[in-house]
């Protein structure tokens, strides 16, 4: 196919009127549609109903006899510890299973960091502290650390994994105390970090000897296809160099079981276990074991796992498929855009013509598609090249699916034509 860049002038005046034509023709028809957010659609909610039932009055207890309707257990049941430590593949003492979001354990533990500290002064008190922001990348990461008032310096991700030349560079800096990264099938462009990045990871030499890398690995086993992407794990790679204590690592059955009804957990190394516990010891007296029996009962190994996240790709993997084939039907062979192709995650990154991003975005908001707000994947809200366009296609249906990538075609056709 001819690229838009090769037109003609009548030709490039064509192309415009037709992208016009389509565009009213969505606009006119009154549609109203989210896919803002990624959040699992009903069917998917549908396939973990069955923890209503997994708790009755003959099931109460945890594996060790521990009653779980009382308080205590300041760390988590021992099964539920244990199963996040199989997905995560680490020991399960070195796991705590908590409350329902992994995102309020990532706040807390910043709020440590620079109240209390983390092997030095507490950060509050060290002046100007800035964080590696792997771009582009998840929105509430950049909040939190914008909520604290932590600098953040954008480095670029790769099909590898962030450009560890420029990580290697920052850390150099002691003011430099930590990175965001989601490893597995990242948000929103769907990449997992290679065995060398994962390698130079672990093996970082920062000036900051307080430094944290909060590692959110929030799409562990959130594969769409028996052909995996494989990550090495993160600890056993960072023992071979002394360096586990760089290291927080995140998870939750959010998109598992049910969003804001799940379990989340932590897994870190031996003495921040300690110092997390420490803190945990006055914040909370114990989490929902409860909610955490529910789970284990439900989930009660790695299999169970597996075969709940099968039933969860085979809704979803449609639906990734459905947008990847309008994207390539109306805007393939042009050059206007490209676009990711995950194995598995939750989201796929549309990169349009420079500095059209943003009109991309208000193009769709007036033919009635809501999206994830443009530049909201890059700190501050400010995507510097305005080419980025987080999709979730896991909401809505197939049909309704369909349409809200063929009006996102169209307007990418306009904005490009403009």
């Amino acid at each position: 196919m001819k690229k838009f860049s090769e037109f003609t002038l009548a030709e490039k005046e064509a192309f415009r009127q037709k992208a016009l034509a389509d565009y009213q023709a969505f606009k006119e028809k009154g549609l109203k549609i989210d896919m803002s957010r990624g959040k699992p659609g009903p069917e998917q909610l549908c396939l973990s109903n069955a923890l209503y039932h997994t708790v009755d009055e003959q099931h109460y207890k945890s594996e060790d006899g521990t009653d779980c309707r009382n308080y205590g257990g300041l760390l988590g049941i021992s099964e539920t510890r244990q199963l996040f430590a199989d997905m995560l593949g680490v020991k399960k003492e070195n796991v705590i299973a908590c409350g329902n979001a992994s995102l309020t354990l990532m706040f807390d533990y910043i709020g440590q960091c620079m109240m209390i500290g983390c092997g030095d002064k507490p950060w509050s008190q060290q002046g100007k502290i800035k964080f590696i922001a792997v771009v582009p990348g998840y929105d509430r990461h950049f909040t939190i650390a914008e909520y604290y008032g932590i600098e953040l310096i954008n480095v670029p991700i790769h099909e590898d994994g962030p450009d560890m030349d420029m990580v290697e560079k920052l850390i150099q800096d002691p003011s430099v105390k930590g990175m965001f990264c989601v490893p597995k099938y990242s948000n929103p462009d769907g990449y997992t970090y290679s065995a060398e990045t994962v390698r130079r990871l672990a093996a970082m030499e920062p000036a900051a000897k307080d430094f944290r890398v909060i590692y959110d690995n929030a799409y562990v086993v959130h594969d769409l296809y028996d052909e995996t992407d494989p990550l090495v794990e993160i600890f056993s790679e960072a023992a071979k160099y002394g360096h586990e204590d760089n290291f927080i690592e995140f998870a939750s059955t959010s998109k598992i079981t049910f969003p804001g009804a799940g379990v989340a957990a932590m897994a870190a190394s031996d003495r921040n276990i300690a110092e997390i516990k420490k803190r945990l010891s006055v914040q909370v007296i114990s989490y929902d074991k409860m909610n955490q029996l529910r789970h284990s009962l439900f989930l009660r190994n790695m299999d169970d796992v597996k075969a709940q996240m099968k039933r969860h790709a085979a809704i979803i993997r449609p639906k990734f498929e459905m947008v990847r084939d309008v994207l390539e039907k109306e805007l393939g062979g042009l050059g206007i855009a490209r676009w990711t192709n995950p194995r598995g995650g939750y989201f796929i990154s549309l990169y349009v013509e420079q500095g059209s991003a943003k009109r991309v975005g208000e193009l769709c908001k007036e033919a009635g598609l809501t999206l994830t707000t443009v530049g909201a994947t890059y700190p501050y809200g400010v995507d510097p090249e305005d080419k980025n366009i987080r999709i979730a296609p896991t909401f809505p249906s197939v049909d309704e699916l369909k349409t809200c990538a063929e009006i996102l075609c169209a307007a990418v056709r306009v904005a490009c034509s403009e």
